[in-house]
């Protein structure tokens, strides 16, 4: 890891780094060399993704629990800053699955995938943002501060067996936004991308990978987080992106479909009536609150996070 890098001397926590698009992610943050912080559940995998990072000539520190534990969230942060000065980038990955139809689903499968993706997500970013609150104010500046958080097309589309995984998803672009937005004078940036990749998660999902290099490796989308890492993504915040093969796909935010007003300023139900059954002619009804579009992109293959 040598020549010019674009985040020589910043620090990185990475969640959910032992495997899959954490690891990759990380390995290619210090390969730009950013200094690590990873973070997974305890295990031997974890100190592979540290030691994987080590060997290619980087730093990096492991750092594990639970993300969704509030001391887990404190933390990744007091590590930073005692292992390597400071804190520069957050890198939100760490998520599991329960798939199941709503009305089959437990109470457990719900609390667990909104915990482990939506509170973890939030847990991270309280305790980095205020890092970098408090930073900005001490320097009368704003701070180097990278957010890239991890939804998925779920949100997009209403996964209908991931009622759980969706919700989820969709709150976590929303935290995204609201951050993006409430600490921008700060000097934080935070983007979320919506990876296609196969890894443990989408295995059952994607199937086996192909004979030679694979088009959905995590490594495909390592670039675009190192990007949004970076001192180029400067201008780039409260952003969504569609990830995966040789695709970045930038979403726009929803629309207004129709307008509707009451021709005597206050509605009834029956001018209701009259003037939304223009609209709503599906006969049996479709969703119509979703984003099909990004579905095609690069081919039929498709996969969440």
């Amino acid at each position: 890891m040598d020549g010019e890098r674009t985040l020589d001397g910043r620090v990185a926590v990475v969640t959910g780094a032992a495997q899959g698009l954490g690891a990759a992610e990380a390995l290619a943050l210090a390969a730009e060399g950013a200094r690590l912080v990873l973070n997974d559940l305890p295990g031997p995998a974890l100190d592979e993704a540290a030691d994987r990072i080590l060997a290619a000539g980087g730093e990096a520190v492991v750092c594990p629990g639970d993300v969704a534990d509030w001391s887990t969230g404190e933390a990744l942060t007091k590590t930073a800053v005692d292992m390597f000065g400071g804190l520069d980038i957050l890198v939100n990955n760490a998520g599991v699955l329960r798939d199941r139809m709503v009305f089959s689903m437990s109470e457990q499968e719900w609390d667990t995938v909104i915990r482990v993706h939506l509170r973890g997500h939030f847990v991270t970013t309280r305790f980095a943002t205020a890092y970098w609150r408090d930073r900005s104010k001490a320097e009368g500046a704003p701070a180097y501060a990278r957010i890239v958080n991890t939804a998925s097309e779920a949100f997009l589309l209403g996964s209908a067996g991931q009622p759980n995984y969706a919700a989820a998803k969709g709150g976590i672009v929303a935290l995204t936004l609201a951050t993006a937005r409430g600490c921008g004078r700060y000097g934080v940036r935070a983007n979320v991308i919506c990876p296609r990749a196969r890894t443990s998660m989408t295995g059952d999902l994607m199937g086996p990978p192909p004979d030679g290099p694979d088009p959905m490796a995590p490594e495909r989308v390592a670039p675009l987080v190192t990007y949004l890492s970076g001192p180029a993504a400067a201008r780039v915040t409260g952003e969504v992106f569609v990830v995966h093969g040789d695709v970045v796909a930038l979403l726009g935010p929803p629309t207004v479909r129709s307008t509707f007003h009451a021709a005597s300023g206050q509605w009834t139900v029956t001018e209701l009536d009259a003037a939304l059954a223009t609209v709503f002619t599906d006969d049996p009804p479709r969703p119509g609150f979703v984003c099909e579009q990004t579905l095609p992109l690069a081919g039929s293959t498709f996969g969440e996070e």
